[in-house]
């Protein structure tokens, strides 16, 4: 079997890549998924029991500030403005995430009005560090100790079975702060949900005839058999790498405890509860049917817990993983100018992109990287 390219994966960075590569390269492309479907961690499909749409693989929110990548997508489907909201349960109430003049209000049992009010607040609680070197830090200087520990400590331990200080500070530097009363989660000028699915956007993507798709398959099956000018792999890379025995990179996955509620409006009062105490299981709990603001007589509720085994999901940032992978990149290096392998995506580039940032991503190495000269 000839292609001119394979495509190993077929979540976001691999279907935008093989979607260019098919329309504007006019080359052939095999794009083929260990897993029975498209869409990688996007994938969502319809509950038979209540007919509500559900990820699969927890809820996925698309925003975005980039404009090139709110045109692509809407090439490929239909989406709908969407506000996403989060809520915390903390001592027994909830309480609006990110930190914003109502979390403080409502946390602290004072009443700032003002983004003058919060500024003075902040600088009045923020720890001052001559150089920070973890989350730990990171977040203290961003939220100050009483905040850190109602929400962040308990929750990232959690959330990554490492307390905030054995943690990169990049982790945590993520936490955003609303001097107003803004409760929405994201801030981002766009901000939507596609009307008919994840999964219906990618069918769009891969609709070219130069596109061939192949699922339940795993690289090992056929990568002696299919010769492709060049392999694009977005898998893990330690797990392409790991003849070469080195240590395994670390992720965290997700175990998702999936509970239906017959003849119910809702369940809960948002579609996403945090729980940053330790005295409650679970990470966080999602109610779908929020979303779109879907319509069933039922509700069905996710919650999540996570796992250092299973599905990678998120690559673990601390000292040590950084390390190891500078190694990893000296092989895809090796790999990619000697066998024309590129490395992409989150998993293979062992950094977190958000939904945007994978297809910015793909975009970006399809204009700039040689082995898409046209």
């Amino acid at each position: 079997m000839d292609y001119d390219y394979l495509i190993v994966g077929c979540g976001l960075s691999g279907s935008v890549l093989a979607e260019r590569i098919a329309t504007v390269l006019d080359k052939t492309v095999l794009i083929i998924d260990r897993r029975g479907h498209i869409g990688g961690n996007c994938y969502d499909y319809i509950d038979s029991d209540t007919h509500i749409r559900l990820n699969k693989y927890g809820a996925h929110l698309f925003h975005t500030n980039d404009e090139t990548v709110w045109n692509y997508i809407n090439n490929y489907g239909t989406w709908v403005r969407w506000d996403h909201k989060v809520v915390s349960l903390v001592n027994g109430r909830y309480v609006s995430v990110p930190v914003n003049i109502t979390t403080v209000n409502e946390l602290c049992n004072i009443h700032l009005e003002t983004e003058a009010d919060i500024s003075l607040w902040l600088r009045t609680h923020q720890i001052r560090y001559d150089s920070i070197a973890n989350s730990e830090e990171m977040a203290k200087s961003r939220i100050g100790e009483k905040l850190y520990t109602l929400l962040i400590h308990d929750y990232t331990y959690k959330q990554w079975d490492k307390y905030p200080n054995e943690l990169d500070k990049s982790v945590l530097a993520r936490i955003p702060i609303r001097k107003n009363q803004d409760t929405r989660y994201f801030s981002d000028k766009f901000q939507a949900l596609p009307k008919y699915g994840y999964t219906q956007f990618f069918e769009t993507l891969l609709t070219h005839s130069n596109i061939t798709l192949q699922l339940n398959t795993e690289y090992d099956q056929i990568k002696d058999s299919v010769r492709a000018r060049v392999t694009i792999y977005t898998g893990p890379i330690d797990v392409y790498f790991s003849d070469e025995n080195l240590p395994r990179l670390e992720y965290r996955s997700i175990i998702f405890h999936k509970k239906i509620y017959y003849n119910t409006k809702f369940f809960q009062p948002n579609s996403v509860v945090n729980f940053p105490s330790k005295d409650v299981l679970f990470t966080r709990s999602i109610e779908y049917k929020h979303f779109l603001n879907q319509q069933s007589p039922h509700t069905v509720v996710i919650s999540e817990t996570t796992s250092g085994g299973g599905e990678p999901y998120y690559p673990v940032p601390n000292a040590r993983n950084r390390e190891l992978y500078k190694l990893y990149q000296r092989f895809a290096h090796t790999e990619e100018e000697k066998r024309s392998v590129l490395f992409v995506g989150r998993l293979a580039n062992y950094k977190y992109f958000n939904m945007d940032e994978a297809i910015k991503n793909s975009l970006d190495t399809f204009n700039s990287h040689p082995f898409f000269n046209i």
